[in-house]
C-alpha cells in the first residue's frame, strides 16, 4: 500500500510575493510575455510541490544559513529556472504550515537577503 502524500498550506511572506512580482517583471522586460507565462508556471509548480513539505523532491535543509531554513530549487521535472524558494516549517494551531520567506536567484548571497530569525510571514 502506498501512503498518500500529505499536503500542507503554503503561505508567502510579503517579501516572497514581492520577489515573485519582481522576477516576473524582469522576465517580461528581458524575454517577453510568453517566457513570463512559462516562468510563472515554473514558479507555481514549485510552490505547489512545496505543499508536500520536506517530502518535496529536492527540498534541502540549509542550517548552514539559518536554523530551521530549507530551500527548494524551482528547476525541477524538466523545467528550467534559476531561483530558490526559501522556506521554513511553521504551525498554525494544529496544522503544519509551509512559510515561504523569499524567492531568490541562485547566484545571490542567500543569507544576506533573509529576514532576521523570527520575522518573515
Amino acid at each position: 500500500m502506498i501512503a498518500a502524500k500529505r499536503h500542507r498550506p503554503v503561505r508567502l511572506a510579503a517579501a516572497a510575493e514581492a520577489d515573485i512580482e519582481e522576477i516576473l517583471c524582469w522576465t517580461t522586460e528581458r524575454f517577453g510575455e510568453r517566457q513570463t507565462r512559462i516562468y510563472a508556471e515554473t514558479l507555481a509548480a514549485a510552490l505547489e510541490e512545496l505543499s508536500e513539505g520536506l517530502e518535496a523532491s529536492g527540498a534541502r535543509e540549509r542550517s548552514d544559513i539559518a536554523r530551521g531554513l530549507f530551500t527548494l530549487h524551482v528547476a525541477r521535472h524538466g523545467r528550467k529556472g534559476r531561483h530558490f524558494v526559501m522556506f521554513r516549517i511553521g504551525r498554525d494551531s494544529q496544522t503544519e504550515v509551509i512559510e515561504v520567506l523569499r524567492v531568490l536567484h541562485d547566484a545571490m548571497d542567500l543569507p544576506r537577503h533573509l529576514p532576521p530569525e523570527g520575522e518573515g510571514t
